[in-house]
């Protein structure tokens, strides 16, 4: 077998297997096998979801959307559904980090920074928050 057959073969399994360190190129495969494609501006729409993936992870993480006085029970099961949604695009943008693409990880880095500035930092707060008040419905999200 000729070496360039031998480095097409060993491109090839890579392809299929998914890359093992991070990468730097638009030739990936987000979360959706085949979905990214070969074109930029697919791999640039795939940067935009993963961001507006994170950022929606922090906007559940610093929002309070239960009003006071709400029944117990309903409180309690939107916050369970809350929390549930949370998880689930947590784990979609770890999903698609673990593509080890750079630019994923860029756009979800970004994302989860921008979501924090927005909706958890207190540049765009319009009150002081008054002390032992939670911030939010659900807890935060430990690692």
């Amino acid at each position: 077998m000729s070496p360039v057959r031998i480095m097409q073969l060993n491109k090839e399994k890579i392809m299929k297997m998914g890359y093992m360190t991070f990468f730097w190129g638009k030739n990936t495969e987000d979360i959706i096998p085949g979905w990214a494609g070969r074109s930029l501006y697919s791999y640039f729409f795939g940067l935009i979801w993963v961001f507006l993936l994170s950022l929606m992870v922090e906007r559940l993480s610093h929002t309070r959307f239960i009003k006071p006085g709400t029944n117990h029970v309903t409180a309690g099961l939107l916050q369970t559904l809350m929390y549930a949604i949370r998880v689930a695009l947590a784990y979609l943008v770890m999903l698609a980090v673990m593509s080890f693409n750079v630019g994923v990880l860029l756009a979800s880095v970004a994302g989860y920074a921008v979501g924090f500035l927005v909706y958890g930092s207190r540049v765009f707060m319009k009150s002081e928050l008054v002390p032992y008040e939670e911030s939010s419905d659900i807890p935060p999200l430990n690692c």
